[in-house]
């Protein structure tokens, strides 16, 4: 009998049952034979341990991004917590710069004017401290990422393209904009147009 007698055949691959049964019909396998067999069981094995490791490194690979994508999940959370919060506090704040925009007459007027500005640049620090940051482009290039115009103007006295006026501040949480600054940007002045032509 051959090595093969001693191998469960319930547990034995489909060529490892066949050369069981050519051994059990009383024909003894020449080593040649043997040989290829095993080396046929060999190959299956290998392919098959093949595909048991693929299958592990792409589980692998799932599982650690499911974790990189909770630990972005969690960070985002954590750093744009604030986004509702802040995007309601603004209205604050918008109140409080018009406010400033009034001129004080009389002493209880100046107090209050005070009592005011005190008030807004507290709030302007306590908003930073969270990196809530305020947008006040005058003067710079028009970015539509962070700016909105609300007017084109000509002027000679601007650089076409450029804020030339801030209606109202924009805010950025982290990098991300909350609300884009309202601006007036500045355009070239228009070509005349020849009647005569």
């Amino acid at each position: 009998m051959s090595n093969n007698d001693d191998i469960n055949p319930s547990e034995g691959s489909l060529d490892e049952k066949e050369t069981s049964a050519k051994a059990n019909e009383g024909k003894e396998l020449t080593f040649e034979e043997q040989v290829s067999a095993l080396s046929e069981q060999l190959d299956a094995a290998l392919k098959q341990a093949d595909l048991h490791k693929d299958a592990a490194l792409r589980a692998k690979a799932e599982t650690d991004n499911i974790r990189r994508r909770a630990e972005r999940e969690v960070s985002s959370a954590s750093k744009f917590a604030l986004e509702r919060f802040a995007k309601e506090i603004l209205g604050v704040v918008d109140s409080l710069e018009k406010a400033l925009e009034q001129t004080a007459e009389g002493d209880a007027q100046s107090a209050m004017y005070e009592g005011i500005e005190l008030t807004y640049k507290l709030l302007l620090g306590t908003l930073n401290k969270f990196s809530i940051e305020q947008i006040s482009p005058l003067g710079e290039s028009f970015d539509p990422g962070l700016h909105e115009a609300m007017v084109m103007q000509e002027s000679e006295e601007h650089e076409p393209n450029s804020v030339m006026t801030v209606i109202q501040a924009g805010y950025q949480l982290n990098g991300r904009l909350i609300r884009p600054a309202r601006v007036i940007v500045a355009k070239g002045k228009a070509a005349s147009i020849d009647e005569k032509a």
